[in-house]
This record gives structure tokens, sequence and C-alpha cells, in this order.
């Protein structure tokens, strides 16, 4: 049986009937959704519901990463739910999808697949008093982070490789990360390796080149969007048309 709630978030259930589940986050972690590939917070919990009382998630990530704290609460759920939860990094996880990696039982990757960590940041505009504020809660962030893959790692990993690792933007191979205790095993290549689209490798610092993706980018406008687009431009020949009769009355 295969079921699809929300519509970025596939679920199939097993012919058991109930015992085992799969999980997709294929795209980027946001807090609302535009795309099928988009997963939020309220959408993964919304999934979780719906699996009911299974024994096992076998969740499978292929993510640029997005949203800080939509992926510290998905990563939460995971890890406060009763199931045994496998990970599979089918592509690549990275930024805050890594960190959602870490709520594995058991984690695995592909020996063509990758891993990325780095220190969170954003975008902020305000005077010095509040950027300052920016920089204390970007702090606060990282040492969340810091604490997930430290509690995943084990003796395989000190806070001080960690915060090293962090400043560097480091891209691990399926081995690395498991020297380092960030997943269990490597496993067999995929068929399609890592990849990321432009619009993710713009944003990174280290991307090795293998990973940028030369597929088109996605439209940057769903129907949705394109139909706002299409009313506010309607509203605004509207208004220029209202215009132009004024000065010709006048």
């Amino acid at each position: 049986m295969k079921n699809q709630i929300p519509k970025y978030l596939t679920i199939k259930q097993q012919a058991n009937k109930s015992s085992e589940a799969n999980m997709y986050i294929d795209g980027e972690i946001v807090t609302d959704e535009w795309y099928d590939s988009d997963t939020s917070a309220a959408g993964f919990r919304d999934a979780l519901k719906d699996l009911g009382d299974v024994k096992t998630i076998n969740l499978h990530i292929n993510s640029p990463g997005g949203s800080v704290f939509e992926g510290i609460a998905i990563t939460n759920m995971l890890k406060q739910h009763s199931a045994h939860v496998n990970v599979y990094v089918d592509g690549v996880a990275a930024s805050i999808a890594s960190v959602i990696a870490m709520c594995g039982d058991a984690i695995f990757m592909p020996s063509n697949s990758m891993l990325m960590i780095h220190n969170p940041w954003t975008m902020a505009v305000g005077n010095a008093n509040e950027l300052r504020k920016q920089a204390d809660d970007l702090d606060q962030i990282a040492k969340a982070s810091i604490a997930t893959y430290l509690a995943k790692a084990g003796d395989k990993l000190d806070e001080e490789t960690l915060k090293e690792l962090l400043d560097n933007e480091t891209w691990l191979t399926a081995q690395e990360a498991v020297n380092y205790g960030l997943a269990d095993e490597v496993i067999g290549a995929n068929a399609a390796a890592a990849s990321l689209n432009k619009k993710f490798a713009q944003r990174y610092r280290n991307v090795p080149k293998q990973l940028i993706s030369e597929e088109a980018s996605k439209p940057q406008v769903d129907n949705e969007r394109q139909q706002i687009l299409k009313n506010s431009q309607a509203r605004a020949d509207a208004l220029a048309e209202q215009l132009k009769n004024l000065k010709e009355a006048y």
C-alpha cells in the first residue's frame, strides 16, 4: 500500500501491515512548502502520525539543508518516536539535513554519498545591538548542533575536532563520516551520486566540484505563484491605465 501525506513526504507501508515504513526527505527543509520535495516540521509531524504504530522507520535523506529550527524539530520528533530509526543518506545530507540524519539508531551511507557539516548562518539587518544578538543566537544554535553530532559520534570525535570541521564547512565522504562516528556503515554505491543544485552550490563555500548539478534549476515560481504574479501585474496595468486617463483629462 502506498500513501502520500503530505504531498512531499512519501510513505510506503510494508506488506506485513505496519511493522515497517519508509519515509523520504528529498529536498529543502522549509517552514512553508512551495514544492513537492519540500519538507516542513508540521508536515513531517502529520506524516509520523499517519504511520501509526510501526516498529521500524527507514528514513531516506537526499537534502541540501534549509531551516535550522524546522530541522531540529524533525530531529527531536524522530528521537522521541518509539520506532527503531534507520537513516539512509541516499545522496547528500548537508547542513541541517546532516543533523536530522543523526537521529538514526543506525546510519547507512552509500559509498558515493556525502555528509556536510558547518556552522549555522543567517542573513540579518539591523543596528549594532541587533546584529550582535543575531551572532549570539547563532552561537546558541551551533551548541545544539554540536551536542547532536557528539552524541552520535561517541568517542570517535572530540569537540575541538568537531568545531574545526564545522568552521571549515567540511564535506565528508561516507567512509570519513564512519571514521568520525557520524555514520555506522558504508554500503554499496547508489546509481545516482550526490549532487546539489546551483542555489545551494552558491550558498555554501566549499562544495566539491563533482557535486554541482548540471541540471536546470527548478522553476522559480509554481502555478500558485504565477497566478499571484499575474494578478499583481493586472492590478498594476489597471492602475497605469487610470493614471494615463487622469493625465489626459488634465
